[in-house]
C-alpha cells in the first residue's frame, strides 16, 4: 500500500475534455498532470472504447500541450491544439485513429480556440490578427454617463474569427463584429449557422467587459445580433424543439449580480432554470438534439435533460460527487467524475447511465474516510459539507485537531469527491493526523440562486456563522480539539480566514491563501469590480477589523495574480505588524498555483503550519 505523499498529489495525471465519437465507439481526453514542471505546460492525448473493452492507450504523443480534442462528424478525425512545433504557441492539428498527426495552421500569434463545421470542410478559428498587439501607450476611452461603447489598447489581443480551409489549408476572415473580442463560438450541428459570444473589451481588468451575442453565417459572413446576453455568459450549446434549432448558454441569474448561474434560452434570453433549488454547471448537445445539463444538487450531481414540450430539465442519472466536462454522442456521454474515495477519472456509458470508467487502477493508498455532514444554520436554513478523518480513524478515536477548509467563490461547492489537489487538500491534512472539515455555507453552488444570492452585500455575515455551526456540532461530538482548530482557505476561502481570525480567537493557527481582505481595493484593482462590490464593503473587510487579529497567519499569494492582486496581501501583511505570521509570496503565479515546485512548497508549508500550532 503506498503512501500519499507531496509529489503524488502534484504529479496526479488528471483528465480533461473527454469527448465521445459521433458514432459512440471512442472516447479521446487529455491527460495533465496538477503541478507544471517545466516552462510550459505538458498534457497528452488519451484514446479508449468507449465500452471500456481495452484500455485507454496514448495517442499522438509528444512533449508539449496538446489539449481540446474534437472528433469529425464521420468519427474519422481527431482534431487537437497543439504547442508541439513552438512551445507556447498552440496550433490546429488533426490525425486518424491510426496515423500521424498533420497540422492546419501557422499562424503566428497562435489559436486559442476552434469550431468544426460539419460535412463542409472547414473550421471556424479564433485567434489575434497575426500582426495586433498592445498600443504604446495604452489609451483608455471611458465616456460619461455610459454614452457608447468603452474603448481601450488592451494587453490581452482580442480574439477574431477565421475561417479555415481544410483542403487548401487558405485562412480568411470571417464576419465583421468590428472591434469586440470573440470569447467563444458553437456551430448549429448542421453547420448553417454559428454562435459567438463576445466581449467588448479583451482584458478582463477593466471590468467593463460587456457581453454580446451575435449569428454568423459562416457562408457569406452575415451578422445578427441577439441582444445583449447575461453576465459571465458561457457554454453556448445547440439544441432542437419542434420549431427547429434553438439556442441555449450558461450566464448569472438575474436580476442581481450575486446568486450563481442559470440556464437561458438565446431568444429573449429566457431563464429556463428560474425557481430550481439546483445549480446548473455545464450544458452540452446530445448528438441527437437534445439539450443535457449538469446539475450541482447538494453533495452530488445529476445529468439532465430539457424537456421542450414542458421546458423543464428531467433528471436522466444520479452521481455522488462530481461530474464535469460532459460531451455526448452515438448514445453515449463522458464525463470526467470523482466520488470520495475514487480521484478524477474519464466515464463513460448512456445519459442515465450506469457509466463505467475508462482506465487501469488507481494508487492503492490509505484515504482518510470521508463522511457527508448534514444539519441546520441558527435560522434554519439546511447546510451540509463533508468530514474527512485520518486514515483508519473513527469519531470514536477523536477529538482530533480540526482544520476547516473554506472553498473560494463564493459560488463554489466541496462536493463528495476525493479531496486530493495542492489547495483542497482534504486527504493531505488527514494522512498528518487532522480531521478536516469542509462546510458548504450559504451563498455557495448546489442550493438554487436564493441560497447563493443571501451574501450579498453581507459577505462574512451569515455564511462565517454557518461555519461556527458546524464547527460547534464536531466539537459537542468529540471529533474536534476545541482547543486545537485551525482554519484556511483560498480566494474567497482567503477572505472568511482572514475574517474569521479578525472576528474571533478561537482558531489557533490561520492560513490566507490569495485572500481578499479589502473589497473596495480589490473593486478598483481587480478582475472582478462590479461583483466584488456587490459582495462587500468596507466594514465586510478584514483590514477593517485586523488590529483584533491575534492568531498566528500564514499568508500566502501569487506574485502576478490580477484576479486578487497581491496588494491584498501586501496589505495585511503590514497590518499585522510583529504579530505572529508568515508571508509567502510565489514568483510568476497569478490566482492559482502552477508551477510543480511551489505546489509542493505550499503543500509542505501549510501542513507544518497546522502542525506546529495545533500539536
Amino acid at each position: 500500500m503506498g503512501e500519499l505523499t507531496a509529489e503524488s498529489v502534484v504529479d496526479r495525471m488528471v483528465p480533461q475534455t473527454p469527448r465521445v465519437s459521433p458514432d459512440g465507439r471512442w472516447v479521446v481526453s487529455a491527460s495533465a498532470p496538477v503541478g507544471q514542471a517545466g516552462e510550459h505546460p505538458e498534457s497528452g492525448l488519451w484514446l479508449a472504447p468507449a465500452d471500456g473493452a481495452e484500455p485507454p492507450r496514448a495517442f499522438a504523443a509528444a512533449a508539449a500541450e496538446d489539449r481540446d480534442p474534437r472528433w469529425s462528424a464521420d468519427s474519422a478525425w481527431v482534431y487537437f491544439l497543439s504547442d508541439r512545433a513552438d512551445r507556447g504557441t498552440a496550433q490546429l492539428y488533426r490525425a486518424g485513429l491510426a496515423g500521424e498527426p498533420e497540422r492546419l495552421t501557422d499562424r503566428h500569434p497562435g489559436i486559442r480556440e476552434y469550431v468544426l463545421l460539419p460535412d463542409s470542410g472547414a473550421v471556424v478559428l479564433v485567434a489575434p490578427e497575426e500582426k495586433a498587439g498592445p498600443a504604446d501607450p495604452r489609451v483608455r476611452v471611458v465616456r460619461p454617463g455610459g454614452a457608447g461603447t468603452p474603448t481601450w489598447d488592451t494587453v490581452e489581443r482580442p480574439g477574431r474569427l477565421w475561417l479555415l480551409d481544410t483542403a487548401t489549408r487558405a485562412v480568411r476572415p470571417l464576419g465583421d463584429l468590428g472591434p469586440r473580442h470573440v470569447v467563444e463560438a458553437a456551430a448549429r450541428p448542421d453547420g448553417a449557422t454559428l454562435a459567438v459570444l463576445t466581449w467588448s473589451v479583451a482584458d478582463r481588468e477593466p471590468g467593463l467587459f460587456d457581453p454580446g451575442l451575435h449569428l454568423i453565417d459562416p457562408a457569406t459572413g452575415g451578422r445578427q445580433d441577439l441582444g445583449t446576453p447575461a453576465l459571465e455568459a458561457g457554454s453556448l450549446t445547440w439544441w432542437r424543439d419542434e420549431a427547429g434549432w434553438r439556442l441555449a448558454y450558461l450566464g448569472l441569474t438575474p436580476p442581481g449580480l450575486i446568486g450563481g448561474n442559470a440556464v437561458f434560452d438565446a431568444v429573449g434570453h429566457r431563464n429556463l432554470t428560474a425557481g430550481l433549488g439546483v445549480c446548473p454547471i455545464e450544458l452540452a448537445g446530445s448528438g441527437d438534439g437534445a439539450l443535457l445539463a449538469l446539475f450541482a444538487e447538494g453533495l452530488d450531481t445529476t445529468i439532465r435533460c430539457l424537456d421542450p414540450a414542458s421546458g423543464t430539465f428531467t433528471e436522466l442519472g444520479r452521481a455522488p460527487g462530481s461530474l464535469q466536462d460532459l460531451s455526448a454522442g452515438g448514445g453515449r456521454i463522458a464525463v470526467v467524475g470523482s466520488t470520495a474515495a475514487e480521484p478524477d477519472a474519464v466515464h463513460c456509458g448512456p445519459p442515465g447511465g450506469p457509466l463505467g470508467r475508462l482506465g487501469g487502477p488507481h494508487p492503492d493508498i490509505p484515504w482518510g474516510t470521508q463522511e457527508r455532514l448534514s444539519y441546520r444554520a441558527g435560522d434554519g436554513l439546511e447546510l451540509d459539507g463533508l468530514l474527512v478523518l485520518p486514515p483508519g480513524r473513527t469519531r470514536a478515536d477523536g477529538p482530533f485537531p480540526l482544520v476547516t477548509l473554506v472553498h473560494g467563490g463564493p459560488y463554489d461547492r466541496f462536493a463528495d469527491r476525493c479531496q486530493l489537489g495542492w489547495f483542497r487538500n482534504g486527504q493531505w491534512l488527514a494522512a498528518a493526523g487532522f480531521a478536516v472539515f469542509l462546510p458548504n455555507p450559504r451563498g455557495g453552488l448546489g442550493h438554487g440562486h436564493a441560497f447563493a444570492a443571501s451574501v450579498a452585500g453581507d459577505v462574512g455575515g451569515a455564511e462565517f456563522t454557518d461555519l461556527l455551526t458546524g464547527i460547534d456540532l464536531l466539537v459537542e461530538a468529540g471529533v474536534a480539539d476545541e482547543n486545537r482548530l485551525g482554519i484556511g482557505g483560498g480566494s474567497h476561502g482567503g477572505f472568511m480566514a482572514a475574517w474569521a481570525v479578525a472576528h474571533t480567537d478561537r482558531f489557533k493557527a490561520a492560513v490566507v491563501n490569495a485572500g481578499v481582505v479589502d473589497w473596495p481595493l480589490l473593486a478598483a484593482t481587480g478582475e472582478h469590480g462590479r461583483f466584488e462590490l456587490a459582495l462587500g464593503g468596507r466594514e465586510n473587510s478584514p483590514i477593517t477589523h485586523a488590529h483584533r487579529i491575534s492568531t498566528p497567519v500564514l499568508i500566502v499569494h501569487g506574485e502576478d495574480d490580477t484576479n486578487v492582486p497581491l496588494s491584498q496581501a501586501e496589505l495585511l501583511h503590514h497590518a499585522l505588524g510583529d504579530r505572529e505570521h508568515e508571508f509567502v509570496v510565489y514568483p510568476r503565479e497569478g490566482h492559482s498555483l502552477r508551477e510543480r515546485g511551489h505546489q509542493l512548497d505550499f503543500l509542505h508549508r501549510t501542513r507544518a503550519w497546522f502542525s506546529a500550532w495545533l500539536a
